[in-house]
This record gives structure tokens, sequence and C-alpha cells, in this order.
């Protein structure tokens, strides 16, 4: 391992760093440290077993017979495909009578590969917003590396080239929205001024054509230390609808015009709403009292949408959360309401029709075992027809892609992808562990039938910003650890959103410290059912995942056989001052304020870890090109265990983003890294 330049800390206080210069992304002294972590680690797992893994995997992402996942635009069914022709990938599009069709005509729009080649530019595919209506131009989002920043430019559909001297712009964190041929919304942290502390937007701009971007009126702008600013035309109503993200679950939203805002909604902060056809939908975070009656979190309200702008409180009750039955989400489709519940963890769909008394109920039958996503076909709500595209899986059958809608027509089976591991003898099931708290943590165990006492478990969780965890198909861990004959476990922890709000506050800010006793609980509940063993249970989690992983090295190091920490969060004492880090401060809390770095310091693994502990060995993986969460956290942890004398390893390769690769050859390469550090650490194979 290579070896540290500076002496072991003593970190006496909580600002003391010395790995502060780890945090300069491309500082010459920090690439040069990264290059000989890289070089050790790859020396010590990158043998001809890790070459088959990630060929295999490589081999399973690029298969023709994947899901190619569409949107419709106008006439034209959307898609975004690679695979090992196309590592960098094609946008496409066809017809649904194609679609339907064993092996659709796909037309090509643009090649990224070839442009990448042209212009000599890591470009990554980042999305596409094409103009409402008439769907024959574009503005397209194009990443160097795979990072969050994009540089835009406009994109002629029907002549397969961009245009010449049409809208571009630099590299930025940002977005537009079309308000007719020659005019778009800007939201984009671009010019001196225009950022948040958090790295997004604090303006919305009007960008005409043939204009400079940088002059570019301002028509709404928010405070720096708000999260991000956004914009975008309500085609429905003809308003622009102007959004104050204040913070990660606060939000004020003004309707406008071109010439800026007029009126606010006068609906809570923490209030999730949308409306469309002149009805509206609301999802308070919080109890919210309004007439005398006080409306627990998550309950679902409904009312029309000029009454609501009046000051009519008169809500609709459409849905009541219960201590395991959970609203997911909700959207509009074609003037109908789209509710996702999870009730004991199962899913239901409900589409909801609005009136001036009851709004009548009427459920989507799709399978109610494993996951089902549910969401519209339309890119534009106002051009729907009704059409819903739904995708069902579990962790051992491949997703199978059907059509549907919200006139609730039996679902048409579209698509099946083909499966990527062998899953013979393998079953799944439910379980619960008991945490610290008393509180029950669900989690979902698969693998073969037989308990054998030492099974090698690979042990997954995220518990963060209200996201479920649930239990879809495992492509690559399937190939990398259920085909081997392991068994896998994905913990429901607190954090999450698997039974609501109350599951997410009971993991937020000082709860997050329950969210990392539940994952723990749930590695010891697999040691008292005799599944395993400690040395035996391989746990991984990336991003806010990355934070629990550190702390199950820190915290519970005795529970488990080796950990896989990737793009992580790990230094809280410092992380609003990295990236977008100030945006987090709602989930984790404010370390600049006594009172929250109170709590914060016992889950700052970088600050907590010590000398002459029982810690198991530890990957730590990140990328350079992520833009939102710092690689300084991933390397600075590595750095100072390194100097406590732990046999810490790091990989970081040079692109990737917010995820494991910009393509699928440096997912692979990512994936079948980890698990084979994660398979020789519990003694699974030999190292």
């Amino acid at each position: 391992m290579t070896a540290l330049p500076d002496p072991r800390p003593t970190l006496t206080a909580p600002d003391d760093d010395p790995w502060l210069w780890l945090e300069e992304v491309e500082g010459e002294r920090a690439l040069s440290w990264v290059a000989g972590q890289n070089a050790a680690t790859l020396a010590r797992l990158a043998d001809a077993r890790f070459e088959a893994d990630r060929d295999a995997v490589r081999a399973a992402l690029d298969r023709p017979d994947k899901l190619p996942h569409v949107t419709r635009r106008g006439a034209w069914l959307y898609n975004f495909w690679t695979d090992a022709a196309q590592p960098r990938g094609l946008w496409r599009r066809t017809t649904m009578e194609s679609y339907r069709a064993p092996q659709p005509e796909w037309q090509v729009l643009l090649d990224i590969d070839a442009l990448a080649l042209e212009e000599g530019e890591d470009w990554v595919w980042q999305g596409a917003t094409t103009l409402p209506g008439t769907h024959d131009i574009a503005i397209l989002r194009l990443s160097r590396g795979g990072g969050d920043a994009a540089v835009l430019r406009e994109f002629d559909l029907e002549a397969c080239r961009f245009v010449e001297g049409g809208f571009a712009l630099p590299e930025c964190k940002g977005s537009v929205d079309w308000l007719d041929r020659d005019t778009l919304l800007l939201t984009a942290a671009y010019g001196e001024g225009m950022a948040t502390s958090s790295g997004y937007a604090r303006t919305v701009r009007l960008w005409a054509r043939g204009t400079d971007p940088a002059a570019a009126p301002v028509l709404f702008s928010i405070p720096e230390d708000h999260m991000l600013a956004a914009g975008g035309l309500d085609r429905d109503t003809g308003q622009i609808v102007f959004v104050d993200q204040i913070g990660f679950y606060d939000t004020a939203v003004h309707l406008g015009d071109r010439a800026g805002p007029k009126r606010r909604i006068d609906l809570p902060t923490d209030t999730e709403f949308h409306w469309q056809r002149g009805w509206l939908a609301a999802r308070p975070r919080t109890p919210w009292t309004v007439n005398g009656t006080t409306h627990a979190p998550d309950t679902l309200l409904g009312i029309g949408l000029d009454a609501a702008l009046a000051g009519d409180r008169g809500f609709t009750t459409l849905f009541t959360p219960g201590d395991r039955r959970a609203l997911q989400g909700f959207f509009w489709c074609d003037g109908r309401l789209v509710v996702s519940v999870l009730d004991e963890l199962r899913p239901e769909f409900t589409i909801l029709t609005p009136g001036p008394g009851a709004w009548s109920a009427a459920r989507l039958d799709l399978p109610r075992t494993g996951v089902a996503t549910l969401w519209p076909l339309d890119s534009e709500g106002e051009e729907s027809d009704g059409a819903l595209l739904a995708q069902v899986e579990d962790p051992i059958t491949p997703a199978t892609l059907l059509l549907t809608g919200i006139d609730l027509a039996a679902p048409e089976l579209l698509r099946r992808s083909s499966p990527v591991f062998d899953a013979t003898g393998l079953v799944i099931t439910r379980h619960e562990a008991v945490s610290t708290d008393g509180e029950r943590i669900p989690y979902v165990q698969t693998g073969p039938a037989a308990e054998t006492g030492d099974a090698p478990v690979h042990l997954s969780g995220y518990g963060g910003f209200r996201i479920s965890r649930l239990p879809h198909y495992q492509g690559m861990t399937g190939k990398l650890w259920l085909e081997k004959g392991g068994t896998t476990v994905i913990a429901n922890i607190r954090g999450g959103g698997e039974f609501g709000t109350r599951w997410h506050e009971a993991g937020r800010r000082e709860g997050k410290r329950l969210s990392h006793d539940d994952f723990a609980a749930v590695a010891a509940d697999l040691v008292r059912r005799g599944v395993t063993t400690p040395g035996r249970i391989a746990a991984e989690g990336g991003s806010n995942g990355g934070l629990l992983i550190a702390n199950m090295l820190t915290r519970y190091p005795e529970r488990f056989g080796a950990l896989f920490c990737t793009i992580p969060l790990i230094d809280m004492r410092r992380y609003t001052k990295l990236l977008a880090g100030a945006s987090w401060i709602a989930e984790y809390g404010d370390p600049d304020l006594p009172g929250d770095w109170a709590f914060l310091q016992h889950m700052s693994a970088y600050h907590a870890a010590e000398p002459g502990r029982p810690y198991p060995p530890i990957l730590i993986a990140t990328t350079r090109r992520d833009d939102r969460v710092h690689p300084g956290h991933a390397r600075k942890m590595a750095a100072k265990l390194q100097s406590l004398g732990y046999p810490a390893l790091l990989h970081e390769p040079a692109a990737g983003g917010h995820g494991y690769g910009k393509d699928n050859g440096e997912v692979a390469t990512f994936a079948a890294l980890g698990a084979a550090f994660l398979r020789r650490a519990v003694g699974w194979e030999e190292a």
C-alpha cells in the first residue's frame, strides 16, 4: 500500500484534518496518491477470476434482449440504448406498432460513441427535452464523464444533427423548459452569482434564441442558502411555475408569466402537491390542521385548483395511511390521479377520478408480489391519452413491461427481459429483525432453500431521503453472488420510505443512528436464525448507504466479515462544504451548529475511526467525476484507516459520476471488483 506523507493524526478537535489536500479532486499530489491506491487494489484483486466476473457482468448488461424502456413523445417511442457495440449509446425511436414486434425497427437519431470520437470528448448521455407538440427539436444534455453537470445543445430530430447557431450552454448544473420554439426557461448554475451554496441554480431566466444565456433576464431568484430554483411551463393553464426548493423537504411554489411570479400557492412548504385539469392533490409531511381537522402525515387530499388558490380548504380525503400501509407517490395522467401504496410492502395502485362530490376510486390489477412500478407512457401530461407503463419483477424474476391505462384495461404484455443469472433452486423469503428500540425491521432474503449456518451473505441497505429499498431483480448481484451459491439480503431500514414519512422521520437527523442500528440488527438476526455467522456477512451500500457502511465499520465491526463502501458520504464535519452537501442538511443536520454536531460526530465515521479496533476488511470506492458526493470522503477515510494500521483499500476510476461507471464496461469492472473483494474477505474464495 502506498505510504502516506502525513503522520498518524490525533484529531483532538473536530476540524483537525491532515488530509484536506485529498479534497483537491484534480490536485497533482492527490492524483498521485490515488494512482498508487488504485494500483495496489488492482494488484490484489484483479486476477483471472475477477476478469471472468467482469466480462460476464458486462455481457449481461449488454445482452440484446434486455428491456428497451421507452417514452412517448408525439407519435414516436424514444429509447436510449447501450450494448457492446455502442457502449456510450444510441438515442433512437420507433413506433408503438414496431415496438410490439419481437425485433423493433429503430431510427437512430444520435450516436454518442461517434459524437465522442468526432469531438474528442468523454460524452455521456444525460437526456433530452423535446419541444412539446411538434417534438421536432430538442435540448440535449451531455455530460463529460458522467457527472451531474452537463452541456446543453439544441438538436434537430428531423435532420438528426445539432442546430447551427442554436441554443447552447456550457457545462453546468441546470436544465431548461420550452416556452415556445424560440424561448427557453433557463434554470442553471451558469454565470457569476447564479449558484446556491449547494451548487444548483438559484435563478430562473428567460432565454431567447440568438442571445447570450449569461445576459438572459432573471425572472425569479432565491436566497443563496436555499437548495435550488426551478421553473417550468404549466401547459394546462399556460402559467409559468416558479419553484423555490428551500431545503430537501420544503418548497415554495409560485405562479406567474414571462414577467415573473405573480402569486404563491398558499400551502405549507412541507406539502407535496400536483395539479391537472382543474384539480389539485396534496400530501402533507407533518400534521396539518385544516378547518378544525388535523390530517396526519401522508394523508392524500384533493380539491379543485381554483378553490385552493382562492383559499378554500374543503379538502376531500383520498387516502389515510396506516402503521404499515404507506403512500409511496401520486401523479396525474389524463385527468385522473394515480396513487401508489405499499401495504406491508405489497404494491397496490388506485386510479382516482375527481368530481365535485366524492372522488371515485378503482384498483388497477397488477401483481402484488415482488415489485411493481407504474408511470405515464407520455413525456408531456397534456398530450397523454391515459396510457401507463408498468414493470413487475422480483429478486429472481426478470422485469416484465406491461401497457395499461387509467381506463383499467387489462395489462398488455409488451416485452420481457431475459434472465441475467441462473436462479435454479433459489427461494425468496421475508423476515423481521428487532432493532435496539424494539422496532421490527423487515428484510428480504434470497438464496438456496437450505440454511447451512455459514452461508456467504451479501447484505445491502440504504436508509435515507425517504427512498424505499425494494426487492428488484438482482441482475449484477445475482450473477456475482446468487449464481455462485450465495445468499442476498435487502434490509428495509428506517430513513427510507417503505412505511411512509414516519419511517423516514425515525431515521433522519438524530434518528440516523437508529437507521444504522436497524442494519446491524438485520445482520444479527441472520446469525440468530442460523443462516450464517458474522464473519460470513459481506455488506454493501452506496451514497447515503456508504455512510451506513462506514458506520458499520466503526460502530458494529463485530457483526461483519467485510464491507464495500461506495460513492460514500463519510466526513460529516465538512460534508456541507463539499459539492452538493449543503442540500442534505435537512436529512442529516448542520455540523456548524453545536447542537447538531453533538449527534453528527457519532455518525461521522471519519472522526470516529480509532486504532486497535476489530475492524473488518473494507474496500472504499468512489469516482473522480462524482460532482454530487465529493470523492474526498472516500479518499480521506481510506487514508486515515491506513494511517491507523488497517488494510483499507481504495478504488477510484476517473469517470462515472455519482454511480458505478459511465458505461457498462466501467459498471461491470466496479461491481466485479467489489464482489471479488467481499467474497475473498469473508473466506468464500481463496484470497
